[in-house]
Parts: structure tokens; sequence; C-alpha cells
């Protein structure tokens, strides 16, 4: 009856980050892949994940970090327009290698501009001014405050 039952199952590509065929315009400051079998953190030199440019120029900073199923690998800021593409070989315990590779396209903002903030001049503030009204108000509230004090002592 169990026969039938495999207890290994394929290391299979769940998702990715950013997402295969998308089109960012916003350069995105890591990669990450995710599969369905827990990574093996332990041997950082088999686990490789390489992002390289449209002129085949690797952009990726080499350093990956290993969270359970995901791997993710920092890149640097994208400035030439074009196929980004990913290639990665992610080890896990007892299983086939993860390997595969994906691509995304950067465009990048026709005009970079920076804004030129323009200082505008403040209101000035004038103290509030009070009046006799207020004054003789606050007054007989401490009066009524005294003779209360008297009454209860």
């Amino acid at each position: 009856m169990f026969l039938g039952v495999s207890g290994a199952s394929a290391n299979t590509l769940v998702s990715t980050s950013p997402i295969s065929g998308s089109t960012l315009s916003i350069s995105p400051t890591n990669v990450t892949v995710t599969g369905n079998v827990t990574l093996i953190a332990d041997a950082p030199d088999a686990n490789s994940i390489t992002v390289t440019d449209p002129n085949g120029v690797r952009v990726d900073d080499g350093t990956i970090m290993i969270s359970d199923v995901s791997a993710t690998v920092g890149i640097r800021p994208h400035v030439e327009t074009g196929m980004y593409t990913v290639t990665y070989f992610l080890l896990s315990e007892g299983e086939i290698p993860l390997e595969g590779s994906f691509t995304f396209k950067y465009q990048a903002p026709s005009v970079i501009s920076t804004a030129n903030p323009t200082p505008e001049p403040t209101q000035s503030q004038t103290p509030a001014s009070s009046s006799w009204g207020t004054n003789f108000f606050v007054i007989l509230l401490l009066l009524l405050a005294v003779l209360v004090t008297i009454g209860l002592s």
C-alpha cells in the first residue's frame, strides 16, 4: 500500500522576486528565489545566484542569504535599460538541487530630475493678546478658589 508513496519530493521553484518576465521601473535592491524544500545554509560556496545586465556584466554582490526555502542575493542599482538574467543553483538536503534561470526587464527612467525646493516665507506668529474680560474671569476664579478653601478649612 505504501510502495506508491515517495518520501522525497523534487525541489521546484515556487516564486521569484522580481517576478520572472516582469518589467520594473524602479531598480531592485535584491533578487530572491523561493523553492518548496528547505535549502542548505551550511554550504555558502555551493549555492549561487548570479545576476547579469544586458551586456552580460555581473551586477550582484555575491552575498547569498539563505532563509528556510528562500535564497536572496543583493544587487547594485541598475542604470541600464534592458533584460537582466538571474541564474541560480541552490542545494537542498537530500534533494535534487534547485537550478535554473529567469529574466526580468528594467526600464530606466528617461529623465532623472531632482526636486529643487523653493523656500516659502513663514507668516510671523503674533502672541495672542489677552483681553480685559479674560483677565477678570481668571481673577474671579482665583478668588472663588480662595473662598472655597477658607470655607472648607
